[in-house]
């Protein structure tokens, strides 16, 4: 993900707590949220006698909605409902909006959207013409006495057909790749690479097999908002990445449980890809307002 150009600071005050029940599962196997968080080496949170954290205070930034298909659980939301959902469960952690800039410690780029997949490899035109060129070789095979020339044409069809499945597997392969990165499998991916034609080869395949399925996500990148403010300096602190698959789930029902269920890691370094079912519950969330709209300071 990157920061827009233009950055503009969306800043977001509290008020009573409003309780949103999460949406049920709707089936055993639908649920498994995906989980990965990173911070900084330099990253640290302070805790008080209590065992809480200490309070951070932070801006929103609409780091903007990823979208390639139409979903009207999605699309229909703004950056204020996604903002204003994920606020709750920020509170939680004790990560607080404020309105003064010279009080927010954190930058919170918010991105949200769903992935774009290559349709199943079954339904591919390549795969099919490689099964039709597979079937003419073996009827060139069986002809009794053999025809030479229709062997080679059916072989030369077969090598053809093969080639243009391996292009469009390559243009799968990387498609996998780009949304590993944006949902935060990409060391699982990259560490899986050595299961293949070995009996841990489903570990590897049942991660393509998520990644290759449409799934909602959201990114917080946490960046220190006073070196962004004053020296327009872009430091990471922190970053979670959480993902749910859109089959049978609706992003607007589900974005309030997802986000409960990752806030334990926010500003943690999960040190890896963490996928647990989703557990049902309650998550508040904030009734918010935009306090203030600011451009960037050139």
């Amino acid at each position: 993900m990157r920061l827009l150009r233009k950055t503009v600071w969306v800043l977001l005050g509290c008020g009573l707590p409003l309780v949103i029940q999460s949406a049920a599962r709707a089936t055993e196997d639908t649920a498994i949220t995906a989980v990965a968080s990173k911070a900084s080496p330099d990253y640290f949170r302070t805790k008080r006698a209590d065992g809480s954290y200490q309070p951070e205070t932070y801006a929103f930034g609409p780091g903007g909605f990823w979208g390639g298909m139409h979903d009207d659980s999605i699309d229909k939301l703004k950056f204020i409902d996604v903002a204003r959902t994920i606020a709750g469960p920020l509170a939680a952690q004790n990560y607080l909006p404020t309105k003064d800039p010279d009080k927010a410690t954190l930058l919170i780029m918010v991105y949200w959207g769903l992935t774009t997949v290559p349709a199943p490899i079954s339904t591919s035109p390549a795969f099919v013409n490689v099964q039709t060129a597979q079937t003419n070789l073996q009827m060139a095979l069986n002809e009794k006495p053999p025809n030479p020339a229709l062997l080679l044409a059916a072989r030369d069809q077969l090598a053809f057909a093969q080639e243009a499945l391996r292009s469009e597997n390559r243009v799968r392969d990387q498609t996998d790749l780009e949304n590993a990165k944006i949902l935060g499998y990409g060391a699982e991916l990259e560490a899986t690479e050595r299961f293949e034609q070995t009996p841990f080869q489903h570990i590897r395949g049942e991660l393509i097999e998520e990644l290759e399925g449409n799934r909602y996500f959201v990114v917080l990148m946490a960046y220190d908002f006073q070196l962004m403010w004053k020296q327009k300096k872009h430091k990471l602190l922190w970053e979670t990445r959480f993902s749910i698959r859109q089959r049978h789930n609706d992003f607007d029902k589900q974005l309030a449980a997802i986000t409960e269920h990752a806030s334990q890691y926010f500003g943690q370094d999960t040190k890896g890809l963490i996928r647990k079912p989703l557990p049902e519950g309650n998550v508040k969330v904030g009734d918010l307002k935009v306090l203030g709209i600011e451009p960037e300071k050139k």
